[in-house]
């Protein structure tokens, strides 16, 4: 039965977390800590000194595009929600409520919303962080609404960010505004209720919110490569491929279906942000490097000659249409120099939720971004705050 916005905000205040939602914000947090503390070098960390933490720790965390996704909504959930219940001291239930508006929400805005351009991270980011922030103050289901109303100003973002900076800073910039939204609701600011709705409407929401199951709905998505969530498939056929040298390759085709290059805008990157875009790229950094990390995409890894040669040998082909990122299989074909073919098809990518990491995978991800597991692993969240104001102040 569908549910009105006002509603989802009821939903919110009153959520009571099971042990299986316990489990998702556990690893969500340790997630996003982790790529969070991996991406010091990044450019952003400077650019945003003297923000606000909620926009600091949001971009920042999204900076490597290693954060976590909510497949149905097609938006990173757990870098705006999680940053958002860090920043005004909340812990999982705060995190959980916000989360599950988050996953409604952008899977009510649809891909036909996500599909005209924009970056539903942002979008239905705004009015999530919103209620994280709503929550963690200690708002009711009023006030929780109108921290959602007074953050549409802010609901917004688009693809053509992706493959630079802006793509993160607009993530952080979503999740500083409904903080900011729900810090004004504390302090009595009103907002029209029916402000959400007309908003809704406004940017092409197409179905209904469904307020049944889980916190998070179908789960989220954990990556094991850094870099856009539509590459997890194509990157993971490569390796099921074997140990390929590049200078073996005579071509390398590449097949997906026409909706999963939505948000891939970087055919020959120039930069390591726009290989995080990039089919062809990402596909040859596989080839090159075996396990992309976070080493294969600076803008000296795209450079590199042997990649660069490589890219010369790929092609992409589509299937008509598509629903998604993740709309039928990716197959990945190639043939080598002595004429023989390697193929391999993979529908579902590793650390999709019907194919998680497991822990011993989790905990390599961890120790990749930060060499310590236990710091990210075992936090709680007041200890997480504390790692990140100390790190990021």
């Amino acid at each position: 039965m569908s549910a009105s916005l006002g509603e989802l905000a009821d939903w919110a205040a009153q959520f009571d977390p099971t042990d299986a939602d316990r489990t998702l914000a556990r690893t969500a947090l340790a997630d996003t800590l982790a790529v969070t503390l991996a991406a010091r070098d990044e450019p952003t960390v400077a650019h945003t000194i003297g923000q606000s933490p909620a926009l600091r720790w949001a971009a920042i965390g999204h900076a490597l595009d290693f954060d976590d996704v909510h497949l149905p909504s097609t938006s990173h959930v757990s870098v705006v929600c999680v940053n958002a219940t860090l920043a005004t001291g909340g812990g999982e239930r705060e995190f959980l409520a916000a989360a599950g508006v988050m996953a409604r929400l952008g899977t009510a805005l649809g891909w036909g919303h996500y599909r005209r351009g924009w970056h539903a991270t942002c979008t239905a980011g705004a009015p999530a962080a919103a209620v994280a922030a709503a929550l963690s103050l200690g708002l009711d289901s009023d006030g929780v609404r109108r921290a959602m109303a007074l953050a549409v100003p802010a609901a917004g973002g688009t693809q053509r960010a992706f493959g630079t900076e802006a793509k993160p800073l607009q993530v952080g910039f979503a999740t500083d505004a409904g903080v900011r939204a729900a810090r004004l609701a504390a302090a009595g600011a009103g907002a029209h209720p029916f402000a959400l709705d007309d908003w809704f409407t406004l940017v092409g929401g197409e179905h209904g919110i469904d307020l049944s199951g889980p916190a998070v709905p179908g789960g989220l998505a954990v990556k094991p490569f850094p870099c856009c969530y539509a590459l997890q498939r194509p990157v993971g056929a490569i390796r099921l491929l074997g140990a390929v040298s590049p200078h073996e390759v005579d071509s390398l085709d590449v097949r997906v279906a026409e909706s999963v290059l939505q948000p891939l805008l970087h055919d020959r990157p120039h930069t390591g942000a726009e290989g995080r875009f990039s089919l062809p790229y990402a596909v040859a950094a596989a080839v090159v490097d075996g396990f992309p990390t976070a080493a294969s995409f600076t803008d000296a890894a795209v450079r590199r000659p042997e990649v660069r040669r490589l890219l010369e040998r790929i092609t992409v082909s589509t299937s008509p249409g598509g629903d998604g990122v993740l709309a039928g299989d990716s197959t990945v074909r190639l043939t080598r120099r002595d004429g023989t073919v390697l193929e391999r098809t993979l529908r579902t990518p590793p650390g999709h939720p019907d194919s998680p990491l497991s822990p011993t995978d989790l905990h390599a991800k961890i120790v990749g971004c930060i060499g310590n597991a236990a710091r990210a692993s075992t936090a709680t969240w007041p200890a997480a705050a504390r790692l990140l104001s100390d790190t990021y102040p």
